[in-house]
């Protein structure tokens, strides 16, 4: 069952940014808000200081995937958006989900 959609319009994602509490780590920081429902809705936000379009997006499909994994691990009923730093280029799979997961962790939005 799908538990979560993704944000794509730049209100969505400021409402998040402005409303939203943060937490960080060496690779992303991540911003997390209720939002009175059934639904997780993500954001990932890579910008091009990052790298080129390729290094972007293979990060994005990276985050992606390792929320998809651990899904129902997650606290249902809200958004976030996860902004990636620069030094998060050259990160592994497995370091992209230990550090999302570290971040969750520290939001306390896992079960």
């Amino acid at each position: 069952m799908k538990y979560s959609s993704s944000l794509k319009k730049t209100p969505e994602f400021d409402l998040v940014y402005k409303s939203g509490h943060s937490k960080a780590n060496r690779s992303f920081v991540m911003y997390v808000r209720r939002n009175d429902t059934e639904l997780n809705h993500f954001g990932f936000s890579v910008s091009k200081k990052v790298g080129n379009s390729v290094v972007r997006h293979h990060l994005v499909r990276l985050l992606r995937e390792a929320y998809r994994l651990h899904e129902d691990e997650f606290v249902r009923g809200i958004d976030f958006v996860v902004v990636a730093r620069a030094g998060a280029k050259d990160i592994s799979f497995k370091e992209t989900e230990r550090d999302l997961l570290h971040l969750a962790f520290l939001q306390g939005i896992l079960c």
